[in-house]
């Protein structure tokens, strides 16, 4: 494909497919919103760490229309990458730019955005990334790195801790304020866990620094939405051909987007107030109604909707044995939920439902079931526990992770097609979840309080008894009737 900038020929809205990079900006505004702000000007206080799609379609589009609505220059992001080159590859040719296309309901909606103003890559450019954090001119910091990120590793110099300690301490050692860490990672209590990760580490090489980063440093939580899937090829060509624009890595998203959060900085505060974000006292009702709800029903129409044959979740979705199921997810969780001002939990729960089943996204469940390893124990196993020691009802509760473990264990769905995990710990889910689970039941890095609790356990290998002989949609249907013993508290 040619690198001319003029339209010509007959693809997609008449014009030919321009190649995004910064010169081609002007006549690529004739077919989606580009930056109208001089990105000459923009200055870098944000240095996000793990750049990937969910942040560009999320935290990147905020500050970026902080620019873009004449708001502030003075918060564009330079972008750091730690385990893989992919990322400079594709935005490096492209001045930093990429598109954002959201789909829903009213149609397809493109943007080219133009936050990141720089991005390095860490394993190469180590002291590049130091500088850039040591900088007074970088005041926030933020972080998509799951809790894994925070854990120490045998590649531990590389991890973002070890990366941010060592700039805080060239800044105390240069009299320059501490930046603020900024977690939007879906962890419960995100800012608490980046807080433990960096004090545990700068304990460990200096009291002192880790008494400046304690008194001096924020550490705030944050409630992060918008349900992004992995771009894939076809959905690149499709953009091609819908707006005219070649991207090395579109992200494609919906309409909907929030970000809150808690209110403490060490070094400033972006005016993200100004563009939707809320700033509140305490992001824990917020937080705990996004994960026990929507990332909860990720986890039942991930593993169950692969089970019953589905690879999308909008097919899923609307399958009527799984829209019950989700259904009635919510209906067991709600009641143990915390009132959040502002918020009708009802109408919260139809926009749920109207996300995960939107037919323009289609997201994959093979990306829901990713990483289940840690997905189901933040997002599930609190509810069921919460929900057996209050007797409240939890048949569903108890069939999604009965639904997990069939997903870990039985190698296939109820046709016999394969099922390949997308795991860290593939193996060893593997192992603990073959000959009914029983060894990962007693599992605690996965249930628990609930691990070993024999109640629990007869009432999980009941529920993996009915999809042995039911079949996925038939134990649904079981589990939403009251059949068995399952919950008996209901």
């Amino acid at each position: 494909m040619s690198d001319r900038l003029e339209p010509a020929g007959e693809e997609g809205r008449g014009v030919r497919p321009l190649p995004l990079r910064a010169a081609a900006l002007p006549l690529l505004a004739e077919r989606v919103e580009v930056p109208r702000y001089d990105r000459g000007a923009l200055r870098s206080a944000v240095v996000h760490i793990s750049v990937g799609s969910f942040h560009r379609a999320h935290q990147a589009l905020y500050f970026d229309d902080l620019a873009q609505r004449g708001i502030s220059l003075d918060w564009g992001i330079t972008g750091v990458g730690l385990r893989r080159p992919q990322m400079r590859e594709a935005l490096g040719p492209q001045d930093g730019l990429f598109t954002v296309v959201s789909r829903g309901a009213g149609g397809a909606q493109a943007r080219v955005v133009g936050a990141i103003t720089r991005y390095l890559f860490a394993p190469e450019e180590r002291e590049a990334v130091l500088d850039v954090l040591a900088s007074p001119a970088t005041r926030l910091v933020t972080l998509t790195i799951t809790r894994a990120g925070y854990e120490p590793t045998h590649r531990d110099g590389d991890s973002a801790p070890a990366l941010l300690v060592e700039a805080l301490d060239r800044r105390r050692r240069a009299g320059i304020v501490p930046f603020t860490v900024l977690s939007c990672d879906n962890l419960a209590e995100n800012g608490r866990i980046a807080r433990a990760a960096l004090l545990e580490r700068s304990e460990r090489l200096d009291p002192d620094l880790a008494a400046w980063i304690d008194a001096e440093g924020a550490f705030p939580s944050s409630m992060v939405d918008r349900i992004t899937p992995r771009t894939t090829s076809v959905e690149r060509r499709r953009i091609e051909r819908e707006f005219g624009v070649v991207d090395r890595w579109p992200v494609v998203t919906e309409p909907f987007s929030q970000w809150v959060i808690e209110d403490s900085f060490s070094a400033g505060r972006p005016p993200l107030d100004e563009v939707g974000v809320d700033f509140v006292a305490d992001v824990r009702p917020h937080a705990l109604l996004k994960t026990r709800l929507l990332n909860a029903a990720h986890c039942a129409l991930g593993h169950l909707g692969v089970l019953a044959g589905h690879s999308r979740s909008d097919e899923a979705a609307a399958d009527p044995a799984l829209h019950a199921l989700l259904v009635g997810l919510m209906d067991e969780v709600a009641p143990l939920l915390p009132v959040v001002p502002g918020v009708d939990l009802d109408r919260y729960r139809e926009t749920l439902l109207a996300r995960v089943g939107n037919p323009a996204l289609g997201d994959s469940l093979t990306r829901l079931c990713r990483a289940s390893s840690s997905k189901v124990p933040e997002h599930v196993i609190p509810s069921l526990a919460a929900a057996r020691a209050a007797g409240l009802p939890h048949r569903v509760l108890t069939l999604v992770v009965a639904g997990w473990l069939r997903y870990l264990g039985h190698g296939c769905d109820d046709s016999g097609r394969a099922i390949v995990l997308d795991d860290p710990l593939a193996e060893v889910l593997r192992r603990l979840a073959s000959r009914g689970g029983e060894a990962m039941l007693a599992d605690r890095r996965f249930f628990g309080d609930l691990a070993g609790d024999p109640s629990f356990a007869d009432d999980v290998r009941v529920a993996l008894d009915d999809l042995e002989r039911l079949g996925t949609r038939e134990a649904i249907r079981a589990a939403l009737a009251g059949d068995g013993v399952l919950g008996a508290a209901a």
